[in-house]
């Protein structure tokens, strides 16, 4: 009778803990509507766009990204060889709107183990505005992207970010990937912001420049592994907090394999592990498995049927998660349950993954990430 109470208990109190995520991520979450622009003079504003490789929507992402409606912005896009397939297809860009400001710059900054970081310093450097946004070359932007992040920037603000949600998915583990990024990650991230833990996502952030540069500049950045953690860190340390866009921004997918999922997400999944330890711990009992595994314990010592409550554990955990995608507008299929699952079944070897060393692969770089440094190595792996 004991086991019976304490593993129902537990379970029970992780089902509460995942529907109530998913409540604190919906209270702060918006569904996507158009934001005007400023009806006063706008601020300038700097887009830095560190870019590698062609990837299938570049030209829909590079197009987005002269297409914006904000009156006064200039676009920097960064690559580190000329070699670059990328190159052309941002020259062509650059060709076909001559009325948006915009550069290619091309050289590889050795300030840090991280590869994108270092292909946005020549960038940052050469930013002329005070608002600067490290903006990836894979984010679909809508026409009112500044808007929103300007939006969400308030007195006590250091950083405003928006988590990746990936939509246009091509196959079941681009569902998957859909799965990791929107109803997990993004939304255990809204829900800590909303409890007042804010925490940096590289995709989209927006800076103020003097802010930075009298605090180190972009090279402070290099103090953990991933930029996003150090900026998160570095906030923080200011007595300023980390801020998300109210209706995060689109990332299109395409086709994913599953080798590509787990490589990014093991590579994710290590970096947490270092940067945030303590908050990385408990992400074992995020997916179904745990208070999964739990119900069955009680159920079966208590004599109940195992099948029922397998359903209802699965309901409970599910159903809230799907209903969140709906009323935000996010990409939702019919496969989308059994993305989910799988994505629970990947989760606890991804926690284990994150916690040994060993290399992992950062867009063709083999990198073996340690608590204080890492160690990479070019390879002559694609992206």
């Amino acid at each position: 009778m004991e086991l019976t109470l304490i593993a129902a208990t537990l379970s029970t109190a992780l089902i509460l803990s995942n529907l109530a995520s998913i409540m604190l991520a919906a209270s702060r979450l918006k569904r996507r509507r158009i934001v005007a622009p400023p009806a006063g003079k706008p601020l300038p504003v700097s887009i830095v766009v560190p870019s590698r490789g062609a990837e299938p929507f570049t030209h829909e992402t590079l197009e987005r990204a002269f297409s914006l409606d904000w009156p006064r912005y200039e676009l920097i896009f960064c690559v580190a060889h000329t070699d670059d397939p990328v190159v052309k297809l941002i020259n062509r860009a650059i060709a076909r709107f001559p009325k948006v400001p915009a550069r290619l710059l091309v050289g590889d900054d050795r300030i840090s183990a991280n590869p994108k970081l270092n292909n946005c310093v020549k960038g940052w450097e050469a930013a002329r505005h005070d608002w600067v946004i490290l903006a990836d070359s894979n984010v679909l932007m809508p026409r009112d992207y500044v808007q929103h992040l300007m939006a969400a920037w308030r007195p006590d603000t250091g950083l405003v970010c928006s988590t990746p949600i990936g939509s246009r998915p091509a196959g079941f583990w681009a569902e998957v990937e859909c799965a990791f990024l929107n109803t997990l990650q993004a939304r255990w991230q809204y829900a800590g912001e909303a409890l007042g833990l804010g925490f940096a996502q590289g995709k989209s952030m927006l800076w103020n420049k003097p802010m930075l540069d009298a605090n180190g500049g972009i090279r402070a950045l290099a103090a953990e592994i991933a930029e996003d953690a150090a900026a998160t860190k570095l906030v923080n340390g200011l007595g300023l907090r980390v801020n998300l866009v109210a209706a995060p921004f689109e990332q299109p997918l395409g086709r994913r394999t599953f080798d590509e999922i787990w490589s990014r997400q093991a590579r994710w999944a290590r970096l947490r592990r270092v940067t945030f330890p303590l908050f990385f711990a408990p992400e074992i009992l995020t997916g179904a498995v745990v208070p999964l595994v739990l119900a069955l314990i009680a159920a079966a010592s208590a004599g109940i049927s195992l099948w029922p409550t397998a359903i209802a554990v699965l309901a409970a955990f599910y159903l809230p998660e799907c209903a969140l995608a709906w009323s935000k507008g996010w990409y939702l299929s019919p496969r989308m349950v059994a993305a989910i699952m799988a994505r629970d079944l990947i989760l606890p070897a991804m926690w284990a993954r994150g916690w040994l060393g060993g290399a992992v692969d950062w867009r063709g770089n083999a990198m073996t990430i340690g608590t204080k440094a890492a160690e990479l190595e070019e390879t002559p792996s694609g992206a």
